[in-house]
């Protein structure tokens, strides 16, 4: 049987950490920033690790 390919897009958007865990960006702040608060913008930029119900999913397509 052949290894598995990457998926790439999601490996552009998540990050293994180093205890295994995984690592994704917030939605929400690429455009219509103006209406958005400054306390919403600023915890849309912080990272969040993924819920644990995806994460079996997400590892199997980026190959961790």
């Amino acid at each position: 049987m052949p290894k598995m390919k990457t998926r790439k897009a999601m490996k552009a958007r998540f990050k293994v950490t180093g205890k295994g865990k995984l690592k994704r960006t917030r939605p929400g702040r690429r455009h219509i920033l103006t209406k958005k608060s400054s306390k919403r913008k600023r915890s849309l930029g912080k990272s969040r690790l993924v819920d644990e119900g995806q994460v079996k999913m997400i590892k199997m397509m980026i190959g961790a």
